[in-house]
């Protein structure tokens, strides 16, 4: 079975965190919702909550089998976790599949790890990831290498269809 961890901090966008996990438990992988402290109820923008099963201050990259960063707010938070930002780092240089969508590109420009990818998001980050190295397109969902990205919530069936297929 696969394993896929999914970040999550206070006003995540919750149409981008709860449908990636739901259609990656759907095709039988196993998603584990971490954040800084396990057991913790967390808020989407939305009011959506989402119940930390894991504080990623607790993992190892090597235990999983991708990643996805969900937008809204929470990235802007998640990115000054060094925890986050090393785990990011280590599944991505593993060559395991990294999905990012909105606003979540600003963990990846944090974790060092765009320079030379082709890549979207909200056109609210457009340049923090042209900054940080990265050619960025307007697209529903761009797949460079091992990186899956994503503009909006209207994007997920595209860019959930772009991540599924890396596996």
């Amino acid at each position: 079975m696969k394993k896929i961890l999914a970040f999550i901090d206070e006003q995540f966008e919750d149409l981008e965190l709860w449908y990636p996990v739901l259609r990656c438990r759907e095709a039988g992988f196993q998603v584990d919702i971490a954040g800084k402290e396990a057991g913790k109820v967390y808020h989407g923008k939305h009011g959506v909550p989402a119940t930390s099963e894991v504080s990623f201050e607790d993992l190892k990259a090597a235990d999983y089998d991708g990643l996805l960063v969900p937008g809204g707010w929470a990235p802007d938070k998640l990115r000054r976790y060094e925890a986050v930002l090393g785990l990011t780092r280590e599944i991505f240089k593993a060559g395991k599949p990294v999905g990012h969508i909105c606003h979540a590109g600003w963990v990846l420009a944090s974790a060092d790890i765009v320079k030379g990818y082709t890549m979207t998001s909200t056109p609210g980050i457009k340049d923090d990831l042209i900054h940080a190295g990265a050619e960025w397109v307007d697209k529903s969902a761009v797949t460079d290498r091992n990186i899956v990205s994503a503009r909006k919530p209207a994007d997920l069936p595209d860019y959930m269809a772009a991540y599924l297929k890396l596996f």
